[in-house]
């Protein structure tokens, strides 16, 4: 990771992530400053094999929060509903998953609305997909995290999913945290590829639906206190990937 210019703070939020703070509070009028981050990461595809899923939960990450309201009732009487029958953690995931693919609408929405609004008829797109699974998994105490990142799109991705993205892991005893993405596994052609399954088109930037440091906002929001300043102007806001050979 390179990020200029250098006098800036490293702050660390509740769940880890990693900010660069600016202060240009001395910066006189007209003086353009530009900041630029870059990151090289690896990003691997993983398969889980969920051919034994038996042991002991995680206590973390079972809790309700902002957007994943996993104490609601219509919440956890749909998950107790979606549990009934089945043997396994892993079991009862599936079948969280393949109910949001089957009965969500996905719309291009600007807000995170929840996981109870998901179940109206609003429509949803990845946040709600993404957050109504981690309330029905917590719902019924299985640990799972809520991601915010980017996908490298491929042009048949283009009608389901913007490069800014959501999706969840959530913890199967005896394997560990099991990568998934109801969003881009809502049709049944590609229900499979998508569970138990991370692709490598997935770049995490945030974990947590809502971080405290972002006051609501997402990790592609330019935040700023402006002091006594009219006019504030962001160029280039826009993500760059570019695929580097090793």
């Amino acid at each position: 990771m390179e990020i200029s210019p250098k006098d800036y703070e490293l702050v660390v939020d509740e769940y880890g992530n990693q900010y660069a703070e600016f202060d240009f509070s001395n910066h006189p009028a007209g003086v353009t400053k530009t900041v630029k981050i870059d990151y090289r990461v690896a990003v691997n595809e993983l398969a889980y094999d969920l051919s034994v899923c038996e042991g002991e939960l995680l206590d973390d990450f079972i809790q309700p929060e902002l957007h994943i309201e996993a104490a609601n009732p219509q919440i956890v009487a749909l998950a107790s509903e979606l549990s009934r029958g089945k043997s396994t953690v892993c079991q009862q995931v599936r079948a969280f998953y393949d109910y949001i693919g089957n009965e969500l609408v996905y719309t291009f929405n600007r807000e995170n609305w929840g996981a109870q609004a998901a179940l109206g008829p609003m429509g949803a797109d990845c946040t709600e997909y993404t957050s109504l699974l981690v309330a029905l998994s917590r719902a019924q105490g299985i640990p799972a995290r809520y991601f915010e990142g980017l996908l490298y799109l491929k042009k048949e991705m283009d009608a389901i999913a913007r490069i800014e993205h959501a999706w969840p892991d959530v913890y199967m005893p005896g394997v560990g945290w099991v990568a998934l993405d109801p969003t881009l596994g809502q049709s049944s052609l590609s229900r499979d590829v998508y569970f138990a399954h991370y692709t490598p088109e997935h770049i995490i930037i945030t974990m947590g639906p809502n971080p405290s440091t972002l006051r609501g906002s997402n990790y592609w929001t330019h935040l700023y206190w402006p002091g006594n300043s009219t006019k504030i102007h962001v160029e280039a806001e826009e993500w760059q990937i570019e695929l580097v050979d090793k």
